[in-house]
């Protein structure tokens, strides 16, 4: 059985493709692009973009442990309804995947019930507790893609240290969640005029930063590939571009929402804008869309951080930080960078694929003959609304919940295989 993709304008940022073109199928993998190609099934894309599979490398999963905010299926499914056809879970499990047996587990069930590839992500230190580090040797080759301790950043910059030589050795990247604990304690939004009006106590952004700074330094004396998660201020930023400039191999990734949303747009005291790092006010994210724009920050990542409402619907105080977001993603990209003028649909698509790609030396994120055919399908202008109480995620915090968008995925393929449609 073949598959034919027809008629649609395939954008392709690793070589560069950018035109009307058909796209066939077979056994699993590209075959072929051109025009006037033939399969046993059609898949008609005119009018459409038809993109590698896009790569999320920043999701929770919440399994094992967690079951009740999201499963590993159920999880895929989101992924999938997003356009997603490759998703990197956090180690922030129970119990953490510090270990080559939690890897191989996530990795099994994920094999017989994810409907999308799923690529772990390992502990940077045990339990990610921040004090000795975890097996990472023997997680990287049971399938972990890179550490990380996301939710928990390693305050002790000797473990950091090692962890970048560590990694270092074995080609894999680190990802920090840059905070400051110290600074943040007792913090629920940035720290700025909303939080003051709100009578919320506020997180700098001085707390991402000092973070990122000691980071890129570390990154320097070790020769390690770091990469900085969610990034969201300013003075991050700036660091990031400073690092690249300076021919270091640091990365970074935003999320949508940091991109989309200032506090100054928090319904007040409204849980679903409840996150960290925090929404920033309007000078940080026009620095981050900046950054997009720029080439200092590489990948678009979700985040995407389920919490079941009897958690999540609590006083803004009290209740858990994050939303979801991967079925929200593509259209919030799309409504504020590309309709806005602020990039193109090629750096746009790179962002999702080759960006997040290559961070993690992933065999994904091109279109071309004989590469795995994962193939994101989206629009550009169709309308709809996003309903959260119609997602696939087993949660429902999302501060996007009842926006009307302009595009977003049509199809999701993943390994010849339609695993979604609108």
């Amino acid at each position: 059985m073949s598959l034919v993709i027809r008629n649609g304008r395939v954008i392709d940022p690793a070589s560069g493709r950018d035109g009307v073109a058909d796209v066939l199928i077979e056994e699993g993998a590209v075959r072929e692009i051109g025009r006037g190609l033939s399969g046993t099934e059609v898949f008609d894309a005119t009018g459409l973009i038809v993109a590698p599979g896009f790569i999320d490398m920043h999701v929770h999963l919440r399994e094992p442990g967690f079951e009740h905010a999201e499963t590993i299926e159920s999880g895929s499914r989101a992924a999938a309804a997003g356009g997603f056809t490759s998703i990197c879970p956090m180690p922030n499990t129970s119990p953490v995947n510090d270990n080559a047996t939690v890897t191989s587990y996530m990795i099994e069930k994920a094999r017989r019930h994810a409907v999308v590839n799923v690529f772990p992500i390992g502990a940077i230190t045990k339990g990610s507790a921040g004090e000795e580090l975890a097996s990472i040797g023997s997680m990287k080759q049971a399938g972990a893609v890179a550490i990380s301790d996301d939710g928990r950043p390693v305050m002790n910059a000797r473990v950091m240290r090692r962890a970048m030589e560590f990694a270092r050795s074995f080609g894999i990247p680190v990802i920090n969640h840059c905070e400051d604990l110290h600074l943040s304690a007792g913090g629920d939004m940035h720290e700025g005029l909303e939080s003051v009006r709100l009578g919320l106590r506020g997180i700098p952004a001085a707390a991402e930063d000092v973070m990122v700074a000691r980071d890129i330094l570390l990154a320097e004396l070790t020769g390690a590939r770091y990469h900085v998660a969610h990034l969201s201020s300013r003075h991050a930023v700036e660091m990031v571009a400073f690092a690249k400039a300076r021919g270091l191999a640091v990365t970074a990734e935003a999320t949508p929402h940091h991109l989309a949303l200032a506090d100054s747009a928090m319904a007040p005291y409204d849980s679903n804008y409840k996150m960290k790092p925090p929404l920033r006010s309007p000078c940080h994210v026009a620095a981050v869309v900046e950054g997009v724009a720029s080439g200092a920050i590489d990948a678009i990542a979700t985040d995407h951080a389920p919490h079941p409402g009897s958690e999540k619907m609590q006083e803004f105080e009290k209740c858990p930080f994050g939303i979801i977001g991967l079925e929200t993603a593509l259209a919030v990209a799309l409504e504020t960078l590309v309709h806005p003028g602020k990039i193109g649909l090629m750096r746009l698509v790179e962002l999702f694929t080759a960006g997040p790609g290559k961070i993690l030396g992933l065999d994904r994120g091109a279109l071309r003959p004989g590469a795995p055919a994962d193939v994101t399908i989206f629009s550009t202008d169709r309308q709809w609304t996003y309903d959260v109480n119609k997602s696939f995620s087993k949660s429902r915090n999302s501060p996007f919940h009842g926006r009307t968008f302009r595009g977003g995925p049509v199809a999701t393929i993943v390994g010849g295989r339609l695993v979604w449609q609108a």
